[in-house]
């Protein structure tokens, strides 16, 4: 199991982000990124990092999943319960583009609108990351 890293600051996650988009899959840098620095490493370039905190990114929680025949698929209605492979108190999985970033707990955030998020137990490290993608 992979331990939690200790909190970083979004600049320093931006600039291992940075890093590590230079480099191809081999971790040889690709033809045209420059790796001698970071592009956030100057202190003038606020600018910069105010561009990628825009960047919209798609955050899933990965609740379980199930395999069924179509056939079965093709019966569910509205009010269908599909069984998952978890367990509740099991930890759920935060992805972010398809990267598995954080294991967390569902928590109830407004029971009146019946409304869920998740607290964060586990934050991957960038090594383990790549790793188990």
């Amino acid at each position: 199991m992979t331990q939690a890293t200790q909190p970083q600051s979004a600049k320093s996650l931006l600039e291992e982000y940075a890093a590590e988009v230079a480099r191809g899959p081999d971790g040889a840098p690709q033809p045209g990124a420059t790796a001698k620095r970071s592009p956030l490493a100057a202190d003038g370039d606020a600018g910069n990092i105010d561009l990628i905190m825009r960047i919209p990114v798609t955050v899933k929680v990965v609740l379980g999943s199930a395999v069924m025949p179509v056939a079965n698929l093709t019966k569910l209605g509205r009010g269908a319960v599909i069984p998952l492979d978890r367990r509740v108190g099991e930890p759920v999985e935060v992805v972010v583009n398809g990267r598995i970033i954080a294991r967390g707990e569902v928590v109830v955030v407004d029971e009146a609108t019946s409304r869920f998020g998740v607290s964060l137990t586990e934050i991957m490290s960038p090594s383990a990351n790549d790793k188990a993608s």
